[in-house]
């Protein structure tokens, strides 16, 4: 082989190893996922409030450059508001979950620092921890029923008399008849005692006049 082959061959390796170099050097400055949390395929015993994404490099914190969308086992976005860029970290907020258990698909896409969109996705499962056997409960022994007592008889008051005054005013009552007694038999005494000397005094004076007419000798 000549002197201008084996420079000609030289050349035309370095020229496709330059143009190779030139089409790996800006695949290799894109940004690169290098953490989650949660981690992919990873198994949780409760869903998670947010997911974190890190990535090798700030990521463009532009309107609508980054997307990050969460999907439950039933295939229902759980992502809540628009994701959080800070630096090297990128945070999603979730929603509370119907069914907390089963796969999450998470599917994320941003801006590379060198202006390059990248994407990728990952899984993780939620295995709640499992719902406790009912404990059985104690059947409470029949309570026996009691004896009430008898009602004691309660004694009842005579009922009061309608007119207490009559017996207030019967002592009067009596004492006026006993002194209308006593008056009338004083009265019947002297009348009886005038009558009397009355008669007394026409006898003695029929005597007198009996003595002094002719005696029948």
């Amino acid at each position: 082989m000549s002197a201008r082959s084996v420079t000609g061959f030289l050349a035309a390796v370095g020229i496709a190893a330059a143009a190779l170099f030139a089409s790996a050097a800006p695949a290799a400055a894109h940004d690169q996922l290098v953490d989650s949390d949660p981690p992919a395929n990873s198994t949780l015993d409760a869903a998670p409030e947010q997911v974190v994404l890190t990535f090798s490099a700030e990521v463009l914190a532009d309107e609508g450059a980054t997307v990050v969308e969460v999907t439950d086992a039933s295939g229902t976005r759980v992502d809540d508001g628009d994701p959080i860029v800070e630096g090297v970290t990128v945070t999603q907020p979730l929603a509370a979950v119907a069914e907390p258990n089963g796969t999450f698909d998470v599917a994320w896409k941003v801006v590379s620092s060198d202006g390059h969109p990248i994407s990728g996705e990952f899984s993780f499962t939620v295995e709640g921890a499992p719902e406790p056997e009912p404990t059985p409960t104690e059947t409470a022994a029949p309570v026996e029923p009691t004896t009430e007592p008898s009602p004691t008889p309660t004694e009842v008051a005579p009922p009061a008399d309608e007119d207490s005054t009559f017996g207030d005013v019967w002592p009067w009552v009596a004492g006026g008849i006993l002194l209308a007694a006593v008056a009338g038999a004083v009265i019947y005494l002297l009348v009886s005692r005038a009558r009397r000397a009355a008669a007394q005094e026409r006898l003695r004076q029929q005597a007198d006049t009996g003595g002094e007419g002719p005696s029948g000798d």
